[in-house]
Formats: C-alpha cells, sequence, structure tokens
C-alpha cells in the first residue's frame, strides 16, 4: 500500500513509471512531472483503464474511494468510465503519448519535431483544457489557425499526430472518443511536393564537375559522400569516424529516422574519398565537422550544402541536399536495379511487418555490387 508521503515525495524519471496501491489503484509518473491516479479493471473480457485525475489535487485518500465507487459500479455492471472523474489535461496525455509511443522507437530528430509541432501551434489552446471536453470544433479552430497562416501541410500534419494523441487517450481510458476522427476532409488538400533533384544524366555529370571544384574542402567531400551514398543530409552530416569498420559504415538505430541499424558498404570510390577526408577531419569525431569547431566535436552546419548548392548556381526548384537520393533511386531503378535492394539502400521501412523483421544486413551482397556499380557510374557522367 502506498502512503501520503510516498505519493508527496515521489520523483519523475526519463520514463515514465507507475507506483502501485491495492486493488488496481496505481499513481502514473511522468517524465514531466505530473502524476495521475489510474485504476485497471476488466469489462467484456478486455482489460481497460481508467483516469481518477492528477495528484495533488486528487489526493491518495479520494482516489481509494474512487477505486471503492468503481468496484462497486463492476459489480452493478456499470462501466467506471460513466462515474464522474478529474480528466487528465490534453497536454498531460500529449507528454505521456510522446514519451511511450514515439521518443522509445523513433529517431531524436523525428521526437523533436513532433513535439514542436504540437507544442508550437496546439497546446497554446488545448494544452490545459480536460481531454474529456475537447470537441471536434475547438480542434477544428486550432487547425484553421494554422491553415489559415498559409502552412496547410502543417495543419495536416498536426491533425494526424492529434488524431494519434486522442486514440491513444481513448485506449489508456483517458477519454471516450477521438474529435479528431470527424474532421476528415475539413481542411484544404494538401498536394505534396516532391524534393528537387537532378535525375538527367546529361545534367548530373555537371553538377559532378560543379562539386569537385567547390573551393570548401570538407563541404565539397560532405556532397561527393552523398552522391556516392545516397544518405539522408542528416545521417551524412552526423557520420563519425568510428562508425566506419573497413568497407561499411555502420550507422547505429538510435542515429536513424526509423531506429533500425543501416549498413552501408563503401564502393572503392568511397574509401579514397574517405581517406583523403581523414586527412583534413580524422583527428576529430566527425567526418565532415562544423567549420567553427576546429575539434571536431560539432557536426557539419545543416545549411552547409544547401548553400553550397545555390553558390554552384542550382536553385531550389533544380537541386536541394536530399536531391541526392532521388537521384540515385531514379536512375537506379531506370537501370533496373531490384526495387528491394534500393529501397533497403535508403533505410526505407518495410510496411510488411514480417519482411521488416530480417536483418539489417538483408541483400548486402547485392547492394555492395550495386554501390559499387553506381559509383562507376558517376565517373562515367562526370566524364
Amino acid at each position: 500500500m502506498l502512503t501520503e508521503a510516498q505519493v508527496k515525495n515521489t520523483k519523475p524519471r526519463d520514463k515514465r513509471y507507475m507506483l502501485r496501491d491495492e486493488h488496481n489503484l496505481y499513481l502514473e509518473v511522468l517524465p514531466n512531472g505530473t502524476k495521475a491516479w489510474r485504476f485497471r479493471y476488466w469489462a467484456d473480457g478486455k482489460e481497460r483503464k481508467t483516469s481518477f485525475g492528477k495528484y495533488p489535487l486528487i489526493s491518495l485518500k479520494e482516489a481509494r474511494e474512487r477505486r471503492d465507487k468503481a468496484r462497486v459500479s463492476l459489480m452493478d455492471g456499470i462501466s467506471p468510465t460513466a462515474a464522474p472523474k478529474a480528466a487528465m489535461d490534453f497536454g498531460d496525455v500529449f507528454e505521456e503519448w510522446l514519451n511511450t509511443k514515439v521518443t522509445p522507437v523513433m529517431s531524436p530528430a523525428y521526437a523533436e519535431d513532433v513535439a514542436a509541432r504540437v507544442r508550437n501551434h496546439a497546446l497554446h489552446w488545448l494544452g490545459k483544457r480536460p481531454i474529456t471536453e475537447i470537441s471536434s470544433q475547438d480542434l477544428l479552430c486550432v487547425l484553421r489557425r494554422v491553415e489559415a497562416s498559409g502552412h496547410v501541410h502543417m495543419a495536416h500534419r498536426l491533425h494526424q499526430i492529434c488524431g494519434q494523441v486522442f486514440r491513444y487517450a481513448v485506449a489508456a481510458g483517458f477519454c471516450e472518443n477521438d474529435p479528431s476522427a470527424g474532421l476528415k476532409g475539413a481542411l484544404q488538400p494538401h498536394t505534396a511536393k516532391h524534393r528537387a533533384s537532378i535525375t538527367s544524366p546529361a545534367e548530373i555529370g555537371p553538377l559532378l564537375r560543379a562539386i569537385g571544384a567547390y573551393p570548401q574542402a570538407i563541404v565539397r567531400c560532405a556532397m561527393q559522400f552523398s552522391a556516392l551514398t545516397f544518405l539522408r543530409p542528416g545521417e551524412v552530416r552526423h557520420t563519425e569516424w568510428a562508425e566506419i569498420v573497413g568497407d561499411e559504415l555502420r550507422i547505429p538505430g538510435e542515429k536513424m529516422k526509423m531506429k533500425r541499424q543501416h549498413v552501408v558498404p563503401l564502393a572503392r570510390q568511397t574509401i579514397e574519398l574517405l581517406q583523403k577526408t581523414r586527412q583534413l577531419t580524422g583527428h576529430g569525431r566527425y567526418v565532415f565537422p562544423n567549420s567553427r569547431t576546429p575539434d571536431g566535436s560539432r557536426p557539419m552546419s545543416e545549411a552547409a550544402v544547401l548553400v553550397a548548392l545555390r553558390s554552384m548556381g542550382y536553385t531550389k526548384d533544380q537541386m536541394v541536399p536530399h536531391g541526392f537520393r532521388s537521384m540515385a533511386s531514379t536512375l537506379l531503378n531506370e537501370n533496373g536495379f531490384n526495387r528491394d535492394w534500393i529501397e533497403r539502400q535508403l533505410a526505407h521501412i518495410e510496411g510488411n511487418s514480417v519482411r521488416a523483421a530480417y536483418n539489417y544486413a538483408d541483400y548486402l551482397p547485392e547492394r555492395r555490387k550495386m554501390m559499387q556499380w553506381w559509383s562507376d557510374y558517376l565517373d562515367e557522367l562526370k566524364g
């Protein structure tokens, strides 16, 4: 059994945890310091949970009283969710969802992006409101505000994220309905824009020659490395010397978008490029460090490659840092390479859960040959 002192003095941790009381009552402690009373029960053969409110608004004694009333309701065949209770705020539910469903399984950059979208555009209006009181119209007002600012894609993305939060709340017993479900078609349609990329062989040669003549050595090497490996720009910037093992780059799962280790076979040209780069930056942690950190302790600026492309005369409609991936994907597909090899090399998540469970190094022999062909092909185009 818990004591009032235990409840009062418990401290938050990096991940949520629970302190159990009697008869399925427990206190859930979130990383942001929120303490909420939860009650677990079974109805219609399924395990369910409901909330009795937050501590210290609801004391240990009051939580036990609500638990006892809920147990009596269950004996009478009445769901505890029908009993009055202090609802969790939307902001608290969002933080719990973020820390349990996003941060543990997605990359830090992705989790930060999700958190920023909600904190910047939704929490000011919804954060302190009980999640049970938020209607479809309330959520639509928030989305319309983002849409009216000209960020239609942002509004659609926010709608998607809030829907995930509400569905988590329904499953956790914080509320009974998902107000986002009734908003399908309420926002302006958004047409996805593909990232600009050069995919014509006749235009790739001049691009490679322009990159080879770029005066800043580290940025030049980063662009050449991007063309050879077609990694995501963030993966290129955060590549570390310790991750290069023989003729492979082994990126740990925590640095990847989908939290899966990614093995990149290195072609002969890529190894030669890294040998030259090591003479410039081999004393530090990152292969492509920030120019303002001589010790190599910080990765290259996110804007460095973009600025280089613009200085070479390529506009935002012609080429962006992410475009090296589209360039490789398009030409490899056109030249008849197996789609699965290409998708695995791009580190795209496999939609089929069974196939996604294969080892991180699947198709490695085939991808090794493909990457060498690609590097040889780029040499031909450059020449």
